[in-house]
C-alpha cells in the first residue's frame, strides 16, 4: 500500500539553512579551550561547585571584613557561648537582622554558665560599620567590617569557645590558610610533577628508571605517618609564616609522585608522534619540544588532575594541626579550630566546637564534582 507523500506547506527559509550551517562551522571551528567550556557548562553540578570554590576562595581575599570580629579578641564574660540565632521579626513586626541579648547565670549544680536568651534585648546588627582593629592582610590598619553587633552588645553565630573567641570569626580568618596551603601546595607539586614525569617521560633510559624508583620509594611510604615525621622536624621557634611555608612544602614534596607517572606515560606515547619528530628534525630543544608540543596535548588532564589533588593537600593539612604537628597558634586553620575539639567531653557540652568541619566537608565535596566535570569535560570530542 502506497504512503501518500507529504509536502510541507511552511515558506521556504533561506536563512534556518545558514543558521544550522553557521552553527556547524563554529562548532567545528572552536578552539579545544571552548569545546571544553561548552561541555563543562553542561554538567550543571560541576558548575555549581566551581562557583560554591570561586566564592570561597573569594571570601580568603576580605577575610576581615567578612568576620565581625578579629580572630583573637577574647570575650571573657562569654565563654563557651552558644551561637545566637539571627531573627527578622520581633512580636510580628519586621524591624531587619538582629539577635536577642543572653542573660547569664551559674548553674550551681554543674558550676557551668548558662545563657538564656531575652527577648527583651533585642540588639540590631549595623553594617559596614567600625568595629574590632585589625591588620588587613598583616599590612594595613583598619577597623572596617561588613557586619557588627549593636553597641555595648555581642553577636556569636557560632558561638564562643573556651577562651571566648567569636568561631564564625575564626573559621573565616581560618579559610584562608586551609585553603591557601592547598592552593600553594598544587603549584609545587604541578612544577615537580611536570618536571620529574616530563623528563622521564621524554628521555626515558636511566633517566626514566631513577624517576621511577624515586617514586616507587616516596609511594612505599605509609602516607600520614610520614608526614607526621616530617611536621615534628619543623623547630618550635619558627614563626607562624614560616610553618605555613614549611607545612605547604611539605604536601608538595609527597604529592607529586601521582602527577608525574601520569605525564610520563602521556609523553612516552606523545613523543613519537610525527609532529613531535618534525620539531625534533627542525632542531627544537627538548625543553621547547615538551613545553610548546606534548604538554599542550593533554593540559586539561593535568588541570583536572590537580584540581582532584587540592582536597588531599586541604586534608592533610586539617589532619596535622588537628593532631598538634602542623599548624599552631596563634595562626588558625580550620585544623587548628579542630584541635579544640578532640575532647569528647567538651564536644558534648559545646558541640558548636565541632562546626569547623562543616566547610572541610562542603570544600572537599565541592573540589571532587568540580574536577569530576572537569576531567569528563577535558575530552570534549567524546
Amino acid at each position: 500500500m502506497s504512503k501518500e507523500h507529504y509536502v510541507s506547506e511552511a515558506p521556504f527559509d533561506p536563512q534556518s539553512i545558514e543558521r544550522m550551517t553557521a552553527g556547524q562551522e563554529q562548532y567545528y571551528m572552536a578552539s579545544r579551550r571552548r569545546l571544553i567550556w561548552w561541555k563543562l557548562k553542561r554538567h550543571k553540578l560541576a558548575v555549581w561547585c566551581g562557583a560554591i570554590l570561586f566564592m570561597m576562595y573569594g571570601t580568603t581575599l576580605i577575610s576581615e571584613w567578612i568576620a565581625p570580629y578579629y580572630y583573637q579578641t577574647r570575650h571573657t564574660g562569654h565563654i563557651y557561648s552558644p551561637p545566637q540565632q539571627l531573627h527578622l521579626f520581633h512580636e510580628g513586626e519586621f524591624i531587619g537582622p538582629f539577635v536577642y541579648g543572653n542573660d547569664t547565670r551559674l548553674n550551681m549544680e554543674t558550676l557551668g554558665r548558662e545563657y538564656v536568651p531575652n527577648p527583651e534585648k533585642v540588639e540590631k546588627l549595623r553594617f559596614f560599620c567600625s568595629g574590632d582593629s585589625y591588620k588587613f592582610w598583616g599590612m594595613v590598619r583598619s577597623d572596617f567590617h561588613f557586619v557588627c553587633p549593636a553597641e555595648g552588645s555581642t553577636m556569636f553565630l557560632l558561638g564562643t569557645d573556651r577562651l571566648g573567641r567569636d568561631l564564625f570569626s575564626r573559621i573565616t580568618y581560618g579559610a584562608r590558610i586551609s585553603l591557601l596551603i592547598g592552593l600553594g601546595g598544587i603549584i609545587v607539586s604541578l612544577f615537580l610533577g611536570l618536571l620529574f614525569g616530563g623528563l622521564a617521560g621524554y628521555y626515558g633510559g636511566w633517566v626514566d628508571s631513577v624517576v621511577q624508583r624515586l617514586t616507587e620509594i616516596i609511594r612505599s611510604f605509609p602516607e600520614l605517618p610520614l608526614w607526621m615525621a616530617l611536621s615534628a622536624i619543623l623547630p618550635v621557634t619558627w614563626s607562624p609564616l614560616l610553618i605555613f611555608f614549611g607545612i605547604t612544602v611539605i604536601l608538595a614534596l609527597l604529592d607529586w609522585t601521582g602527577l608525574a607517572r601520569s605525564v610520563r606515560s602521556k609523553l612516552l606515547a606523545l613523543r613519537e608522534e610525527d609532529y613531535c619528530t618534525a620539531a625534533r628534525l627542525m632542531g627544537a630543544r627538548p625543553g621547547r619540544i615538551i613545553k610548546r608540543h606534548l604538554l599542550p596535548g593533554f593540559a586539561s588532564h593535568i588541570i583536572a588532575s590537580a584540581t582532584l589533588s587540592i582536597p588531599g593537600m586541604i586534608l592533610g593539612e586539617t589532619a596535622l594541626s588537628f593532631l598538634g604537628l602542623g599548624l599552631r597558634p596563634p595562626i588558625t586553620s580550620w585544623g587548628v579550630l579542630l584541635n579544640e575539639a578532640q575532647n569528647i567531653n567538651v564536644v558534648a557540652l559545646y558541640p558548636w566546637l565541632i562546626l569547623p568541619v562543616v566547610p572541610v566537608v562542603i570544600i572537599i565535596l565541592a573540589f571532587n564534582f568540580f574536577g569530576d566535570g572537569l576531567r569528563d569535560a577535558a575530552d570534549p570530542y567524546k
